[in-house]
């Protein structure tokens, strides 16, 4: 409460918009204005604008502007000047609104990185003290003066103020300097009615740690969701992006990914719902290049990543820690001494809060360490120092460090806990999970159908956060078909959602309606939108979906709420029976094909000395043209002329004595599996075979042969017996 001392008249305006939505733009101060004024005497005493010139975007029109940092300098100086002490409890900024200090000047401030005077971080906001003393009647008026007109609650806008009060708007020449001096004419009818200022605004700097429990009541109405964060971002990060506005104790939680790694999303908490709907107007601001999405959020997303369940975790951050150092890659066999010699030797060495007390170890259900761990320094100063080992050895392993948060603490000893929970509660009869898959808990829930009835729905694309009364309002007016316990979200082999679900109906018919309405209708959870494929199925086809042709035990997908079914029979092999059989077909016609267009085979009688032999002529010489050798860059040149032709000569033919088979007056022939010679006295070929088959084909072995000739085989032998043919071989 100010009931004398000196109150500062402050105004602000950017290169963007005004009014409510000042700041909102993210656009720089260009001017600033101050008019002092002293509560004793209710006289002004001195007056400074300044023309502030942009860094980020100069503007030809605001070259002879100063920067903001010498703005705040000068008039530091200026305040000084006329005996004020800016930093005594009874010296005051008054502001119209809360945006020209919370949106425009603490943000710019802190992306320049300039330190403005602790004064900046008090201050009144006009219109809540007008609308205290106006509206609420905090002191009376006097007697004699009639009852003024009751005043708007809510003034929008310093006209109304000026309206209402009877102040006649300035009307001077300085345009920019008229709104400075409207308020300087409100703020002394304020003082001349007897009014004091009584409502300080106060601006937090230092973001404070806290620890928040799952049981805690959240205002829903004070929580934002920032997403597109960079993955380093820390709480503090996350903080100097809301300056301006109070962020409530231990209200910064970093959400994580399934893996344990940040995901590049925040929910923050505020100390009321004024700074939240202040924080929603800073919707794609930037850090650094990026831009952040800023929405609204819950009280129960907060305290889902925020809330601890553990008594370690809250002894753990109790200890009253101003800096939390998460660490990654430790050896699986680290000791906490390892992680204190760590921070205490070297260049610039640093001491973690308490000793082995200070040092937090992240285990697996089954009690092994994760290579992850969490360390407490007392100080801020602390900070760059730990991090300054960031990559350093432990043994052989470099170890990563990031600043953490309390929230995120939490979030991974609860999963730890909620993963002991889960082993601890899974019956005995499923197997054990395979390595690195989280077990998966069975509880009992309604029988599943069965049968080829189409009276289900299957839900696919659905998000990982979606809850069975999230379904049940996506499907609005076919929920109420739904049987008891008739909904079934399906979980993968880690434990996790996977996106879809089973819906038993009453009936095929609501089965039918319910695909033909909701298919690719879209599902809103939040401010997100997803589009929902809606198929009809029945019984049969989500049992063998669900278990995938196996026990529930090994099968990769469970139900939530799940149950331990009798192991149903293995799904029919029809694809495999199919290409196997498409398979043996395709063999069958490649072996007949090639069967038609093999020569004919003659078999090779054992050679006597008895038979008659005959001389084959000799084979005259013949002038065979083949080309002659190219190399590989000859041949794909196109302007090449035709390449040389080398003349060929064919050897002499040897004479050959074999035995001579007649088939039906037939010329002799010979066939030969290979192209070396069948007997050892045969020196050359012939350069020619018969394709025709010839006449007295598949005749007796007997029937063929001369009559000096016995044969050495039954008489019932063919020249080409038919073998038996399996398939496949």
């Amino acid at each position: 409460m100010i009931s004398g001392g000196w109150v500062c008249a402050l105004h602000v305006r950017t290169a963007g918009l005004a009014g409510a939505a000042l700041g909102s733009d993210e656009e720089e101060i260009v001017y600033l204005a101050y008019i002092v004024i002293d509560v004793h005497t209710n006289q002004v005493i001195g007056q400074r604008e300044y023309a502030v010139r942009p860094t980020r975007r100069p503007s030809a029109e605001l070259q002879t502007g100063q920067p903001l940092e010498i703005v705040v300098q000068q008039f530091d100086e200026f305040i000084r000047s006329l005996q004020v002490d800016p930093h005594s409890p009874l010296f005051r900024l008054v502001t119209d609104g809360q945006p020209p200090l919370r949106q425009c000047l603490h943000p710019e401030a802190c992306s320049k990185e300039i330190n403005l005077p602790t004064y900046y971080a008090r201050f009144h906001d006009l219109r809540k003290e007008y609308v205290r003393a106006y509206t609420l009647r905090a002191v009376a008026p006097r007697a004699q003066a009639p009852p003024p007109p009751p005043p708007p609650d809510h003034p929008s806008t310093l006209h109304d103020m000026l309206e209402y009060l009877g102040i006649t708007p300035y009307t001077g020449e300085n345009f920019y300097a008229g709104e400075a001096m409207d308020m300087a004419s409100v703020i002394q009818r304020i003082i001349s009615d007897g009014f004091r200022l009584e409502l300080p605004e106060t601006i937090d700097l230092i973001l404070e740690t806290g620890i928040c429990s799952k049981d805690d009541e959240i205002d829903g109405n004070c929580i934002v969701r920032a997403r597109g964060l960079p993955w380093q971002s820390s709480d503090q990060d996350i903080a100097k992006f809301f300056r301006g506005l109070n962020v409530a104790k231990g209200g910064v939680a970093l959400c994580l990914s399934p893996q344990g790694r940040r995901n590049g999303e925040a929910l923050v908490r505020f100390v009321s719902q004024e700074h939240r709907d202040m924080a929603l107007k800073r919707h794609k601001h930037h850090i650094g290049p990026r831009y952040i999405e800023v929405y609204r959020a819950s009280g129960e997303d907060f305290l889902s990543v925020a809330g601890g369940a553990t008594c370690e975790a809250a002894a753990f951050l109790s200890r009253g820690a101003q800096v939390i150092v998460r660490m990654r890659g430790l050896p699986y066999d680290a000791t906490p001494q390892q992680v204190l010699d760590f921070f205490s030797t070297g260049d610039d060495p640093v001491q973690v809060l308490d000793g082995l007390e200070g040092v937090l170890f992240v285990r697996r259900p089954d009690g092994r360490a994760t290579g992850d761990a969490f360390v407490l320094f007392p100080k801020e100063d602390d900070a760059p120092k730990a991090l300054s080992r960031h990559r350093k050895l432990i043994g052989a392993r470099y170890i990563e460090l990031f600043r953490s948060t309390t929230a995120e603490v939490q979030q991974v000893l609860n999963r730890s806990l909620e993963t002991r929970t889960s082993t601890a509660s899974t019956p005995s009869t499923a197997s054990a999970p395979a390595e690195g898959l989280l077990p998966v808990t069975l509880v009992p829930q309604h029988v599943i159908t069965s049968g080829t009835a189409k009276d289900c729905v299957r839900l696919r694309g659905l998000p990982y956060e979606a809850q069975v009364e999230h379904i049940l309002t996506f499907l609005d007016e076919f929920a109420k078909n739904i049987v008891v316990q008739g909904v079934h979200m399906v979980y993968n082999a880690q434990g996790h959602p996977s996106g879809e679900a089973f819906i038993q109906m009453d009936s095929e018919t609501s089965a039918y309606l319910c695909a033909q309405h909701k298919h690719h209708r879209y599902m809103t959870f939040g401010k997100k939108q997803r589009y929902i494929e809606v198929f009809q199925c029945s019984g049969d086809d989500m049992n063998l979906v669900l278990t995938g042709g196996v026990t529930p035990s090994t099968s990769p997908k469970v139900l939530s709420p799940g149950t331990l079914l009798p192991p149903p029979a293995p799904a029919p092999r029809l694809l495999a029976h199919h290409i196997a059989h498409q398979t043996l077909l395709a063999r069958q016609h490649e072996n007949l094909l090639l069967a038609s267009l093999r020569p004919p085979l003659l078999p090779i009688l054992p050679y006597r000395q008895t038979a008659p032999t005959y001389q084959l002529p000799l084979l005259p010489t013949q002038q065979q043209i083949l080309p002659t050798k190219r190399s590989y860059e000859r041949a794909f040149t196109q302007a090449e002329a035709p390449p040389a032709k080398r003349p060929y000569s064919a050897p002499q033919i040897a004479p050959l004595s074999l035995p001579v088979f007649s088939y039906g007056g037939s010329t002799p022939i010979f066939s030969y599996a290979n192209t070396s010679p069948m007997l050892s006295y045969a020196n050359a070929l012939p350069t020619a075979i018969p394709t025709a088959l010839p006449a007295g084909y598949s005749t007796p072995l007997s029937a063929a042969l001369p009559p000096t000739m016995t044969s050495p085989f039954p008489a019932t032998l063919s020249m080409f017996p038919t073998y038996p043919y399996y398939p496949g071989v």
